[in-house]
């Protein structure tokens, strides 16, 4: 959470102020381009593939804005856990089956071989970027789309990619939008 207000303008505060994270170490270059990308947000006359998702690369120290609609293509979500034989699995464990027994029907379902590749892929993945998945991108795009269509306050998306070799996930930060400066009230 952000720390106690200094009472400074939001154009004066830190990064932290814009994330609600302390850990967040923006240059003030970044910082600036951050105010760029949400007074851009701000100006959008709606939902579009072309609003802005920062990508933060911590592992380069740099920050980027990528179209929402070229973000899958970028950044790929994992769809492992989507798998059809996975699914399965899962169904069947909601409906109350014993796991062995929801096993042994998926493999009779789906073949022995294509369950365990299946699995295998799953849990590669959560090793490659974990977090990232398919629901925390629809999530993405249902929040960003709902506060655009919806006037709500436009927070900017911040994709936080995990280090490399790292357990780590991917973080996805919604920036507060910046407070308007009082300072023109007081004479």
């Amino acid at each position: 959470m952000a720390g106690p207000s200094s009472g400074r303008g939001s154009a004066d505060r830190g990064p932290e102020a814009m994330t609600g994270h302390r850990e967040e170490a923006f240059t003030p270059s970044q910082h600036r381009q951050l105010l760029a990308w949400q007074a851009d947000l701000a100006r959008a006359g709606g939902w579009s593939g072309d609003l802005p998702v920062v990508v933060h690369e911590r592992c380069w120290l740099r920050l980027r804005a990528v179209p929402v609609g070229q973000l899958a293509r970028q950044w790929p979500p994992d769809c492992s856990a989507e798998a059809p034989e996975l699914s399965r699995y899962r169904e069947r464990l909601q409906a109350g089956e014993d796991p062995w027994l929801a096993e042994l029907h998926c493999w009779e379902e789906f073949g022995q071989l294509a369950c365990q590749q299946a699995l295998r892929t799953y849990w590669q993945q959560q090793t490659r970027s974990p977090g990232w998945t398919l629901a925390t991108y629809q999530a993405l795009l249902a929040r960003y789309r709902q506060q655009m269509e919806h006037s709500a306050p436009r927070s900017l998306p911040l994709l936080q990619l995990a280090r490399p070799y790292s357990p780590e996930p991917h973080r996805l930060l919604w920036l507060k939008p910046p407070r308007p400066s009082m300072r023109h009230t007081c004479a």
